[in-house]
């Protein structure tokens, strides 16, 4: 260490203590009355290898009978995630019990794993490039970002604070698909790629939608935010609907009939009926040589024969 950096350190360190002593958000340091992120990783990769037993589960475990290694993950997990939903209660101020809620989450594990079989299911009915639906499980990104939000729904449900968030935000630093927990997904639902796809806390989504990446089912404005906080803020998607790349869905009173087809890079604000199809206007392009001469524009056929214009 240089003697600059030795003579310094000191001086450093007494600073950034003093700085500790405030009352903001950010000086918060009693990091054992609290969850930790790092624990909770381990137990959604936990949480994998039971919901997937045949693709996460743990080969460092020398046990053969499968029920019996079952019994030791199911263990190991449970008794870490108690200590950290009584942590997060414990950091909310709340006085619920914790032990009850992991016993309750834990036993709708079964439920969340048939909910995961449709999604499965539409993914691999969806995507002609998929070879298998073991390749959906092992490999694809939107599967992997549903299946934390389906648990962390579950616990989103029991009220557990943070600890749900923390699940769907680490999700989606691996996957880029930024998905609430407090969300409502019905079953067979789709993701194709999925970058950048964002859904609210209080989307409604039904029962065979699919979407493609960068799509936002988001809030219309954050304005006045105190007031927002426990309002319907984000859309209804209904039952059988497709959303291409790009489109941006906005406001909790907007609502998007059945069966309809939202095409790729519209911007919606109000509800669209049943049965209908949004585009945006043919595009132009537009061709001139570099050294100059004819400019020539080209505009894209449209397979529709017509536009709901927003």
């Amino acid at each position: 260490m240089g003697r600059i950096i030795e003579k310094e350190i000191e001086t450093i360190t007494e600073a950034i203590l003093g700085d500790y002593r405030g009352e903001r958000a950010v000086d918060r340091i009693d990091m054992f009355r609290q969850p930790d992120k790092q624990e909770i990783v381990k137990i959604i990769n936990g949480l994998l290898q039971i919901v997937y037993p045949g693709y996460y589960f743990d080969k460092t475990y020398k046990i053969y009978g499968i029920s019996h290694k079952m019994s030791v993950k199911v263990e190991d997990v449970i008794y870490h995630l108690n200590k950290q939903i009584g942590l997060a209660l414990q950091f909310a101020g709340s006085h619920e019990d914790g032990e009850a809620a992991a016993v309750a989450f834990f036993k709708r594990i079964p439920a969340v794993r048939a909910v995961l079989e449709t999604d499965v299911e539409a993914a691999f009915q969806g995507d002609p490039a998929a070879k298998s639906r073991e390749e959906i499980i092992m490999a694809y990104p939107g599967l992997y970002a549903i299946t934390v939000y389906r648990l962390a729904h579950e616990l989103f449900l029991l009220k557990v604070p943070l600890i749900p968030r923390i699940m769907t935000e680490h999700a989606h630093s691996i996957t880029g698909i930024d998905i609430h927990p407090g969300a409502f997904i019905g079953n067979y639902f789709c993701i194709d790629h999925g970058t950048g796809i964002v859904v609210g806390e209080t989307a409604v989504i039904g029962d065979h939608v699919k979407v493609y990446q960068g799509v936002t089912i988001g809030a219309l404005s954050t304005r006045n935010v105190e007031k927002m906080r426990n309002a319907r803020r984000h859309p209804t998607i209904e039952d059988h609907v497709t959303i291409y790349a790009g489109a941006s869905i906005l406001g909790g009173e907007t609502v998007i009939g059945e069966n309809s087809v939202i095409g790729g890079s519209v911007f919606i604000t109000s509800s669209i009926p049943a049965d209908t199809k949004v585009n945006m206007k043919n595009p132009e392009l537009k061709f001139r040589p570099n050294s100059g001469g004819e400019l020539k524009i080209q505009e894209f056929s449209q397979s529709e024969e017509w536009y709901y214009m927003i």
